[in-house]
């Protein structure tokens, strides 16, 4: 693991945490995607998309993400990480390898190892060819520890943007992680993760995402497939790669929201469906990991020979994950790894 860089830390009363995220349900097809879509990797323009069901005209729309003219992510973007609540060395390790697995040069530990997690970013520079706009290059930047729950521990859309602004610098993706005893407007009611965007007080917009911890407070909603479901098929949970049910489902929805944070960081790049509630690059394809996955089971996936644990992608300093699939805009399906 690579030492932490530039941690800035605020000292207040101290705020417990652990870990967790997304609860997505397969579905056999595409038209089911658009009729029972979950609502818990949804952006946030600017609160949280409530549930809601597709009228008839909007079932009759083609089932395939278009792109809307809107500006991308594209080029070197540094990645800050705002850690509200107490996450363990540990557990903030598992994150920020992955955040380190998506850059080229991150991936180095696990380069010769297919399939991995810059093979698994590559699959959303489709969307960037189709517009003409260089793909993203994400790097690890700057961290700030909040501990201490400076703002409480109920936290609000309007928190969420402040938190978001801490991060510096004008071509970032600012991402919020919070604690497992901090609750969120809408965590683990209609969402689990969520991306928006916010204006500078200088000018210009800065994309941002957030990542709740769901493990104490609701892992069978938003920490499938490695906690049993709340509701559907009931297959025993699998195995979480890193150890951590909850920082392993974080890890999921962090990589659900920063593939639609590129290719639709404003609310009008690529989606699918009505502006209000989109089907973004992964969160068009929920509940689906492997080949083969149908509601209640991930897909066939690969398993770790010692842990029995499943994943499907290679990381930095010798990581597993398991990561979304990503939808195709060329076939109109779902893409998996394996």
């Amino acid at each position: 693991m690579l030492p932490f860089p530039h941690i800035s830390v605020l000292h207040h009363k101290h705020c417990f945490s652990s870990s967790s995220s997304l609860n997505q349900r397969a579905m056999s097809s595409l038209s089911s995607l658009a009729a029972c879509f979950l609502i818990a990797t949804s952006l946030v323009l600017p609160s949280s998309l409530a549930a809601r069901r597709l009228t008839a005209a909007e079932q009759e729309q083609p089932l395939t993400i278009t792109y809307h003219r809107g500006p991308l992510l594209s080029g070197a973007i540094s990645v800050n990480l705002i850690w509200y609540g107490n996450f363990s060395s540990s557990q903030r390790s598992v994150l920020i390898d992955f955040v380190d697995s998506v850059s080229t040069a991150g991936d180095a530990g696990g380069k010769h190892q297919f399939p991995s997690v810059t093979s698994w970013w590559a699959m959303t520079e489709k969307f960037f060819s189709e517009s003409n706009a260089r793909p993203p290059m994400l790097t690890l930047g700057d961290q700030i520890l909040d501990e201490a729950c400076s703002l409480g521990k109920s936290l609000k859309n309007a928190d969420i943007a402040k938190l978001a602004s801490r991060g510096n610098g004008r071509r970032v993706l600012n991402v919020v992680f919070t604690a497992e005893d901090v609750a969120v407007e809408g965590f683990c009611l209609n969402r689990c993760a969520s991306h928006s965007s916010r204006q500078r007080s200088k000018g210009g917009r800065f994309a941002y995402i957030w990542v709740g911890n769901s493990e104490v407070q609701c892992p069978g909603q938003c920490a499938w497939p490695f906690h049993q479901p709340i509701y559907g098929p009931q297959a025993p949970p699998l195995v979480a790669p890193n150890g951590d049910v909850g920082i392993d489902g974080m890890v999921i929805n962090l990589a659900s929201m920063a593939a639609g944070a590129v290719t639709n960081p404003f609310g009008n790049g690529f989606f699918m469906g009505p502006k209000e509630a989109p089907l973004e690059a992964a969160t068009a394809c929920p509940g689906v990991y492997g080949k083969g996955a149908y509601p209640g089971y991930a897909g066939e996936l690969l398993i770790d020979a010692t842990s029995g644990a499943s994943y499907n992608a290679y990381g930095a300093h010798n990581r597993k994950f398991l990561l979304p699939a990503i939808f195709d805009p060329s076939t109109a399906s779902c893409s998996t790894l394996v």
